[in-house]
């Protein structure tokens, strides 16, 4: 894979500007790939609706995905990801509203790599990202299987 891709899967359209604008000012240039609710980023893993003929092995490095989604719900996007040979290595981060201890626990059982919880500050929402995306496309090993 030449290019490392981020994915977020993200309703909110607010969100998404401010996730970009972090990455912006952070000089995070990696290419991102937008998918507004669940069936659109099931869609992307499995080269369908919108995406289909795309290139399914071509994958991103990391999954930042909402929870509370419209048609398919993050939890369900996650427990696809984690059936398939494919994308069962894809690291997948949380980036959810949701205080809910039981999905904290849920989105471990169903193999989150990380859960975190949106600070409602935007500055504070801005470093978090930041922070995020430097870890994931500079820092993490990624597996080649």
């Amino acid at each position: 894979m030449d290019e490392k891709i981020i994915m977020l899967v993200e309703d909110n359209p607010d969100d998404v500007e401010l996730t970009l604008r972090a990455f912006k000012k952070s000089n995070i240039t990696n290419k991102v790939i937008i998918a507004k609710d669940g069936v659109e980023a099931l869609d992307y893993f499995h080269g369908t609706g919108m995406y289909a003929g795309r290139d399914v092995k071509e994958l991103p490095i990391v999954v930042m995905l909402d929870l509370k989604l419209p048609k398919i719900n993050g939890m369900e996007v996650l427990r696809d990801i984690r059936q398939h040979e494919l994308t069962r290595l894809i690291p997948v981060v949380i980036l959810t509203s949701s205080a809910e201890q039981k999905d904290v626990v849920e989105g471990y059982k169903l193999g989150a790599n990380s859960y975190i919880r949106k600070p409602v500050d935007f500055e504070q929402f801005v470093e978090a990202v930041r922070l995020l995306g430097l870890y994931w496309t500079l820092w993490n090993e990624i597996p080649h299987p």
